[in-house]
């Protein structure tokens, strides 16, 4: 146990470190776990050994991954039905253009300009047509926008565009089977049955200090998560979806939220975002870093080329027309979701993998930085947010 609980310790630490320097070069603290992982094993790995940080270790995976379930069932959650209901041309235009440039765009790059197979190709297509709803909610979460209309459009365009990558990575690589009818019927039954037995459930025995109504949650998201990994899919995606149809009840209770909250940003995420970190291999990349641009760059001028014009048709101004183009770029667990499928079913090399995850990671950062810092929409960030922000700017402590 005492291995256990120094590894546990060096993570923490690592996390106390990202939220420091988050705080003082002014950038969501997912960016900087992301950074922070990605230097710590080049760092640790070559003073220390790699087996000392342990990314592999099943009690890590398991951590990262609860961070990646609760996390996405929290941006389902903040969704707001009556502002999807009016949203629902523009999200479902900027989320399918959101995949469709890219896949296209990184497809034919990956196979005229590297040289890949049309298989890889295709996969690497896929894996740079994701946006991340984890980066993208955590993102808004740090500067309040989670609770506007404009940032409850965005969050729902996410989803539109992960909902069609998930969909092409299927039809393109995962032969549809009984265990998929399966794990569908399962989800169309969730998404039936829990918003009519949550309610009266939690109004029955909720508010009690064994928090139960946290438990209850748990159980149908790990639950639907194991449903999801049987099937052949990812448990994040019904995450997002029990977090949907949920939002009437769960994302109205402000108390529960921000309990749930505590426990996804406080403890689970900085192991999912460091994780995704320590997966970069920056002497390969070194040796190799054709595929890493070339991926990258392909995928931020195709959702230039793609989303922001469908921004701009649905009368968006400019300035969060160009900001929700830049948070619609960025990438993570689907794009690490589909690499990881493509190497383990002999689609693509660890050459190939390394490459894609690398890009993948980069367009987590570089989007996020340059919307940050040149195109954030000041005017609709809540007056706490915005006040905190700018005495951070003149030098002072938040």
């Amino acid at each position: 146990m005492t291995e256990l609980w120094a590894q546990a310790a060096l993570w923490l630490g690592l996390a106390l470190v990202a939220t420091l320097l988050s705080i003082w070069l002014r950038v969501a603290t997912a960016l900087s776990e992301i950074v922070v992982g990605t230097v710590a094993q080049l760092a640790i790995g070559a003073v220390l050994g790699g087996a000392l940080l342990a990314g592999d270790a099943s009690w890590i995976k398991f951590l990262s991954g609860a961070g990646a379930i609760l996390l996405t069932f929290l941006a389902g959650a903040e969704l707001d039905p009556e502002v999807f209901k009016r949203q629902w041309k523009p999200t479902l235009a900027i989320g399918l253009a959101g995949f469709t440039a890219p896949f296209a765009l990184s497809t034919a790059a990956a196979h005229w300009l590297i040289g890949w197979n049309w298989p890889a190709s295709a996969l690497s297509g896929v894996a740079m047509s994701t946006t991340s709803v984890a980066v993208v909610y955590a993102v808004m979460l740090e500067f309040g926008l989670n609770t506007t209309d404009y940032g409850k459009g965005v969050l729902a365009a996410c989803f539109v565009n992960d909902l069609a990558t998930v969909i092409a990575l299927g039809l393109l690589f995962s032969p549809f089977t009984w265990k998929t009818a399966v794990f569908v019927a399962g989800i169309a039954a969730a998404a039936f049955v829990l918003p009519r037995v949550v309610p009266p459930f939690f109004r029955r025995f909720g508010n009690r200090p064994s928090e139960l109504e946290a438990k209850l949650l748990m159980l149908c998201l790990f639950g639907l998560g194991a449903l999801a990994g049987w099937a052949g899919s990812e448990a994040v995606l019904p995450a997002y979806l029990v977090g949907m149809v949920l939002a009437g009840t769960v994302g109205k209770d402000h108390a529960l939220v921000r309990r749930l909250r505590t426990l996804t940003l406080g403890f689970l995420t900085p192991f999912y975002f460091i994780r995704a970190g320590s997966l970069v291999s920056l002497p390969a990349l070194a040796a190799a870093p054709l595929g890493f641009v070339v991926l990258l760059v392909s995928k931020m001028v195709a959702k230039l080329a793609g989303v922001y014009p469908a921004t701009l048709y649905y009368r968006s101004p400019r300035r969060e027309g160009m900001y929700t183009t830049l948070l619609m770029s960025t990438g993570l667990t689907f794009g690490t979701i589909a690499a990881l499928f493509g190497l383990t079913h002999h689609v693509i090399d660890q050459g190939q993998y390394s490459a894609i995850v690398a890009a993948v990671i980069g367009s987590a950062v570089v989007p996020t930085l340059i919307a940050n810092a040149f195109f954030l929409p000041r005017h609709l960030l809540p007056a706490a947010v915005e006040t905190t922000s700018a005495r951070t700017l003149q030098g002072e402590s938040p």
